[in-house]
């Protein structure tokens, strides 16, 4: 766990909690800040995509090491 407002750590957290989390988080952050997410939930891979697509975010970037998720959230103004 961290206490940076801008990494999410949604490891052990299952669908649809990563996302939901995720939004929360983002509120508060000011637009064009980054938001790290580490998830373990296979569905994630599908659903923080289709969240920053829906939600007009940019997904920086999106990443996999041993069932480990890392996704880069941009927030949109």
């Amino acid at each position: 766990m961290t206490d940076d407002p801008n990494t999410l750590d949604a490891r052990g957290l299952l669908c649809p909690l990563p996302v939901l989390k995720a939004r929360k988080r983002l509120k508060s952050l000011d637009a064009g800040a980054e938001l790290t997410v580490i998830a373990d939930d296979p569905a994630a891979i599908i659903d923080i995509p289709h969240f920053c697509h829906e939600s007009g975010h940019d997904l920086v970037s999106q990443g996999d090491s041993d069932g480990v998720q890392t996704y880069v959230i941009r927030k949109s103004a």
